[in-house]
């Protein structure tokens, strides 16, 4: 019931009066956007007009004065559904992603946080999506047909070659595979689509790696394993208090290599 009002409400909220006192302010992350009224929310510009993915919030915002007018709508982006939303909203550093971005996103589920990146990548940008679970699977390929700079991959992402032939090089891998072999998982894909001094963005459940240690020891572990990885650990935060022991790390790929490579 309560998601069926919130629907309800959103719509009337942005098509009626509430619309016409929000502003909407570009976020320092380029292709993230605050809008302002009765509070502040996260929102991406709609890429696919009209359309909610998970029933989430629409807002328009009429733009320009008198024939030049034109509406643009945006879609709020829930940080408690959607680590990278709580990353944005918990001070991250940089998502490393924005308008133009080719993006591989693992573990992408049902769609709901990759309608958001391919909001922000734009027509410009890409987002590859892969998602093991075929049920999920059915509503991203759903979500993608009306984003076309999305590609559905329905693959264990334990196995990048087997959809070697679909993704090509990206600057930013994000994962939230809640796996306890994750940050094996991220190298191999790294080490066949991440560009060199490309980025991560990697979200880790602690009870999913290790349910027995603090969450903190579990976190330091993930960064050693990545640091053997060729992964050059940048930044790392907790989702506080958006998830309970979760944290994301932002890392550079191979970025040491070419240094040296210039000073030989």
């Amino acid at each position: 019931k309560g998601g069926k009002g919130g629907k309800g409400k959103g719509g009337k909220g942005g098509k009626g009066g509430g619309a016409k006192s929000v502003v909407v302010k570009p976020h320092r992350h380029a292709g993230v956007y605050i809008a302002s009224g009765k509070e502040d929310v996260l929102v991406t510009r709609n890429l696919a007009v009209g359309d909610s993915v998970y029933g989430e919030k629409r807002i328009t915002v009429e733009e320009g004065e008198g024939d030049a007018k034109t509406k643009i709508e945006y879609r709020v982006w829930n940080p408690f559904r959607s680590k990278l939303a709580a990353a944005i909203l918990g001070g991250v550093d940089s998502i490393w992603m924005g308008p133009g971005s080719k993006v591989l996103y693992l573990g992408a589920a049902s769609g709901t946080s990759v309608s958001h990146v391919s909001d922000l990548v734009g027509e410009t940008g890409c987002v590859y999506a892969v998602e093991f679970s075929h049920r999920s699977g059915r509503d991203l390929i759903n979500v993608a047909k009306k984003r076309t700079n999305i590609i559905p991959i329905i693959e264990d992402a334990r196995h990048p070659q087997k959809y070697r032939m679909l993704v090509g090089m990206v600057d930013c891998i994000f994962a939230d595979v809640a796996q306890p072999d994750q940050a094996r998982i991220v190298a191999l894909n790294a080490a066949l689509f991440l560009k060199n001094e490309g980025h991560s963005v990697i979200s880790i459940k602690a009870n999913c790696i290790d349910s027995t240690a603090p969450a903190e020891h579990v976190f330091a572990k993930e960064v050693q394993k990545l640091q053997a990885e060729q992964f050059k650990p940048l930044e790392q935060l907790t989702l506080e208090p958006y998830e309970r022991d979760h944290a994301v790390v932002v890392s550079c790929y191979r970025s040491d290599k070419s240094k040296k490579q210039k000073t030989s």
